[in-house]
C-alpha cells in the first residue's frame, strides 16, 4: 500500500466508491461503477440517458489516455476521446437513492420527518443500481447494504469496510490540520487529532455524490468542528480548575492571571483615538 502523501478530490471520490462498493451486492463488477446519479428512478428520461452517456464517454476516455500515457508520454488527450452517442443505452448504470430494500424500524424517532427516520439507520444512503436489458426494461442490478443474490439476499450494513488507503486520508487529513497555526500551540494537539479522526470514522462514508464532487470540503468541515469542539471543552475544564484554585485561595493559571490583570479595578481603560479634524478647502 503506497503511502499517502497528497490530498485531492478524484483520489478520495475513488477511495469513497470503493468503500460503499463493498457494502453493495452485485451479480458482475461491471454494475458497480455507475454513470449518473438520479433521486428516483422515474428521473431516468431521454436527458437522464444523454447524461449519462456523456458521462460514461468521459470516463472511458480519461481511463484510456492515463493508460496511454504511459506508454505514449506525448500522447495528447484529444486523441483518446470517445463519442458519446455511440455509446448505447443498455451499457449504462444508474445509481437510485432509495431506502425501499431498507427494513422498517418502527419507534426510532419520536417524530419522524423523512422517510430515513421510519428505516434502520445505515452509514451512509442507500441507493440501487440500475440498467436497461437487451428488451429494453429496467431492471436492478445492484443494492447497497445487501448479502446475498439480488432477490433471495438479506439486508446487512456491517457487510463491507472502509478501504485503507481512506482510513490513512483521512489520518493525513487530521496530522496536515493539526499543524495549522491556530491549533499547534496546544498542548493537546493529540486529543483533539483523535477526535477528528473518530468524527470522520463516523461521517466519512455518508457524503452525497449526488450533491457535491468536494469531499475535500465535506472533511475539512468535520475536522474543524471536532477541533473546535476539544477546545471549547479543555477551556470550560480550565476555568473550573481555576475557579477551584481561587476559591482555596490558591494560585490560577497564567491565562487567568493575565485575564484578571487585564480586568483589575482601578485600571484605568485605554484611551480612545481621537479623530483628526478635516480641514477645509479653500475655495
Amino acid at each position: 500500500m503506497k503511502k499517502v502523501n497528497y490530498l485531492n478530490n478524484k483520489d478520495l471520490l475513488s477511495e469513497i466508491h470503493k468503500s460503499k462498493v463493498s457494502y453493495c451486492t452485485f451479480p458482475t463488477d461491471n454494475h458497480s461503477q455507475y454513470d449518473l446519479i438520479v433521486p428516483f428512478i422515474e428521473k431516468i428520461n431521454v436527458r437522464t440517458i444523454a447524461q449519462a452517456k456523456r458521462n460514461k464517454a468521459k470516463r472511458l476516455c480519461q481511463q484510456e489516455y492515463e493508460k496511454q500515457k504511459k506508454i505514449n508520454p506525448k500522447i495528447r488527450y484529444s486523441d483518446c476521446e470517445i463519442n458519446y452517442k455511440k455509446i448505447l443505452k443498455d451499457d449504462l448504470v444508474f445509481r437510485v437513492m432509495t431506502y425501499n430494500h431498507i427494513p422498517e424500524e418502527p419507534g426510532r424517532r419520536r417524530n419522524p420527518r423523512t422517510i430515513a427516520d421510519t428505516k434502520v439507520k445505515v452509514n451512509f444512503p442507500p441507493f440501487q443500481h440500475w440498467k436497461y436489458n437487451e428488451t429494453g426494461n429496467l431492471v436492478c442490478v445492484g443494492k447497497s447494504h445487501w448479502e446475498g443474490g439480488l432477490h433471495n439476499g438479506k439486508f446487512n450494513k456491517e457487510s463491507g469496510k472502509v478501504t485503507t488507503r481512506l482510513a490513512q486520508m483521512w489520518m493525513k487529513l487530521c496530522e496536515r490540520y493539526s499543524t495549522r497555526g491556530n491549533v499547534r500551540g496546544y498542548t493537546y494537539n493529540d486529543e483533539m487529532q483523535g477526535q477528528a479522526i473518530l468524527q470522520l470514522a463516523q461521517i466519512g462514508l455518508q457524503f452525497d455524490e449526488s450533491k457535491s464532487n468536494n469531499p475535500f470540503a465535506y472533511y475539512t468541515a468535520a475536522v474543524t468542528n471536532s477541533f473546535v469542539r476539544i477546545i471549547n471543552i479543555e477551556k470550560r475544564n480550565q476555568n473550573i480548575r481555576d475557579d477551584i484554585l481561587e476559591m482555596n485561595n490558591m494560585m490560577p493559571s497564567s491565562t487567568r492571571q493575565a485575564q484578571t490583570s487585564n480586568t483589575a479595578p482601578g485600571t484605568p481603560p485605554p484611551p480612545t483615538p481621537t479623530k483628526k479634524p478635516v480641514k477645509k478647502k479653500k475655495r
